[in-house]
């Protein structure tokens, strides 16, 4: 318990900005990260820079992305993505690979939760991953989150694999 409240002490929300970009880079050339998010394995800087602007610059009324800082490094990014009638997906990248596997991605889903929550307004977060991404459910998992269904399937870290379900009423 103690660790967990250090943790969360460590990690913030935050918006995302330009200057990122070069992080955002690094973890580009991270295989296990690319595979495991989706990402284009060896894509361009050029390509990506414009991902990424587009991403600082997000309009949508449906989406909300921000960063999630550990020690004010930026680490990974949280998502809340089909956002209506206070409900919203919940999405989690770590974008160190190293870093995985240690209560950040947990941490940070519970900070974006309470930023929903408080200054959205948001009850209900659906969210999804591989039956693969063992990490991911047991993260959920502990949060709260119940399986709902597994419809679909996509692929992850190389291999087709079906696709779960989640959903948490607060």
């Amino acid at each position: 318990m103690n660790a967990n409240k250090n943790l969360s002490q460590c990690i913030k929300i935050r918006p995302l900005t330009l200057n990122d970009y070069e992080i955002v880079l690094k973890w580009s050339k991270d295989d296990s990260f690319c595979s495991a998010n989706g990402w284009e394995l060896n894509g361009s800087p050029e390509e990506l820079y414009r991902w990424w602007l587009n991403c600082v610059n997000n309009v949508a009324e449906d989406f909300i992305r921000m960063g999630i800082s550990f020690n004010d490094k930026l680490v990974g990014y949280a998502d809340l993505a089909c956002i209506k009638d206070k409900t919203a997906e919940l999405g989690i990248a770590i974008g160190e690979s190293g870093l995985w596997g240690k209560g950040i991605g947990f941490t940070s889903a519970i900070c974006m939760m309470e930023f929903a929550s408080k200054k959205l307004g948001m009850t209900t977060f659906n969210a999804e991953t591989h039956e693969a991404n063992v990490r991911s459910r047991k993260m959920l998992e502990k949060i709260g989150f119940k399986e709902i269904s597994r419809l679909g399937s996509g692929e992850f870290l190389g291999m087709n694999s079906q696709l779960i379900q989640y959903k948490l009423n607060l």
